[in-house]
């Protein structure tokens, strides 16, 4: 492909996602989505602790980041479309559904950030436009 043509599609991508996506997030994440990030966190800390953000995550206001900006904080690598879940949630976003957002956790001692829910629409939204905001909530 050439180089003109990678942008050409680029640029056609990014207008979709401005044009369809970019307010197709939910107001609120899903209930679902704070004990799922609660299981992740136990791999990181007790349960005690654990409880503590998923509980403070539930009560934080909503913000905004970019994409770029939560990929460089979380140091995680960018899954692509061979993932499932990614995949999934790219489908969803070409289907115009509406996508949860993020729950993260700020971790000063390592200097990252933990996407404690939402990794895989992170990375999807990611394959759109790295410079999208992206609705989230953070402790």
């Amino acid at each position: 492909m050439s180089a003109a043509r990678a942008l050409q599609i680029g640029r056609f991508r990014r207008r979709y996602f401005e044009q369809t996506i970019k307010k197709r997030w939910l107001s609120e994440p899903d209930k679902h989505d704070y004990p799922a990030a609660e299981s992740y966190l136990t791999l990181i800390y007790d349960e005690e602790i654990a409880a503590k953000y998923a509980k403070a995550l539930t009560d934080a206001p909503m913000t905004l980041f970019k994409a770029k900006d939560i990929f460089r904080a979380s140091g995680l690598p960018l899954l692509g479309a061979t993932n499932s879940h990614v995949r999934k949630n790219q489908k969803k976003i070409a289907a115009g559904k509406k996508l949860s957002p993020l729950l993260l956790v700020r971790y000063p001692v390592h200097g990252k950030l933990i996407i404690a829910d939402g990794y895989h629409r992170m990375c999807a939204v990611y394959s759109f436009d790295e410079d999208t905001s992206v609705p989230c909530k953070i402790v």
